[in-house]
């Protein structure tokens, strides 16, 4: 059995492509590289460099290969840059997720797991957020994962299409040195780009009514992520029913004050956060229940968030040291 995983020279992707393998498993990936790096992909793993959108190619890179299912983690992902670029969010996770999704009919593929977010649900005022809880996206790219999510399900309807959507929360640290959170808009990234210029991270707004005034958030480990992406693989090869959508969360949250001090103590570097205005929409809280995904991809939180704090901050160093400068 061999498994495409689109997108897979990015940060999650690269992931997911080492545990499959770790698994025992075949990888192939495709990535255009527009926000992947040649660097991530393992030795040995085929890279195709292209555009989920060229169906074409698409196809040929599966009949190549002899695909015999689909993670489909290829995406634009920045749900605030999303506001300011619609039109390319759709392009590139609708008409993307279209173009993966008939290229896998036209081999007779049927199966995949596609990656969703939290953003589905927006921003819910609730104690914990269950697969059941309404939907309602805040961004276009919110609402493209939704969409992606309804294409599968349209899919199994019309073909047999076997599939599972996993919904990431705050996806944070490294499970190789040799891969890092490139995102320019994550927290992880901001705190560490900000003590290695020097300057001092900022907290937005300290005044919730949480515990203790800072927002609260699942943080949940890349390593973990990608073993769930591994276990819903594995469930679908073996035609074992699987649910169409689980949260990935931990169930409890950490707050961004927390976050901080677990940076401050990891690297070394003492700070006490600026704390700047509350942005607009910014919830008190937004934490996910793992229950299904406990049940059946033996979901859990095999990381500390020092772990994730400092496999986060040995990678984005081991990074620094081998950028040409």
């Amino acid at each position: 059995m061999t498994w495409l995983v689109t997108g897979g020279a990015g940060y999650i992707g690269a992931h997911v492509v080492r545990a499959l393998i770790n698994a025992g498993m075949s990888a192939v990936i495709v990535d255009d590289l527009s926000s992947g790096l040649l660097p991530f992909v393992p030795d040995g793993v085929p890279l195709v460099r292209t555009t989920i959108l060229h169906t074409d190619t698409l196809t040929q890179v599966m009949k190549d290969h002899h695909i015999t299912g689909v993670i489909h983690v290829a995406g634009f992902k920045y749900a605030g840059v999303s506001v300011r670029r619609p039109l390319h969010t759709y392009q590139q996770n609708v008409a993307g997720t279209i173009s993966v999704l008939e290229a896998m009919l036209r081999c007779g593929i049927d199966q995949v797991v596609f990656s969703s977010s939290a953003a589905v649900y927006g921003t819910p005022d609730i104690e914990q957020v269950t697969e059941n809880t309404p939907k309602d996206p805040q961004s276009p790219y919110g609402e493209s994962k939704l969409i992606g999510e309804w294409l599968l399900h349209d899919q199994g309807i019309a073909t047999g299409l076997r599939h599972t959507s996993l919904r990431y929360f705050n996806v944070v640290g490294s499970g190789d040195p040799a891969v890092h959170d490139t995102s320019p808009h994550n927290l992880f990234p901001l705190v560490f780009d900000a003590l290695v210029s020097g300057r001092t991270p900022q907290i937005n707004g300290d005044n919730y009514p949480t515990p203790d005034g800072t927002n609260v958030r699942d943080y949940v480990h890349v390593s973990d992520i990608a073993a769930a992406h591994v276990a819903a693989a594995r469930r679908l090869e073996a035609a074992e029913s699987i649910e169409p959508a689980y949260n990935l969360g931990s169930g409890d949250g950490l707050s961004v004050a927390e976050i901080m001090t677990a940076i401050a103590t990891v690297t070394g570097i003492p700070f006490t956060p600026m704390i700047g205005p509350r942005r607009p929409g910014d919830p008190p809280r937004i934490v996910a229940s793992g229950e299904l995904a406990a049940r059946d991809l033996d979901w859990r939180m095999r990381h500390s968030v020092e772990e994730m704090v400092r496999s986060a901050w040995e990678a984005r160093i081991r990074a620094e040291k081998e950028t040409p400068q």
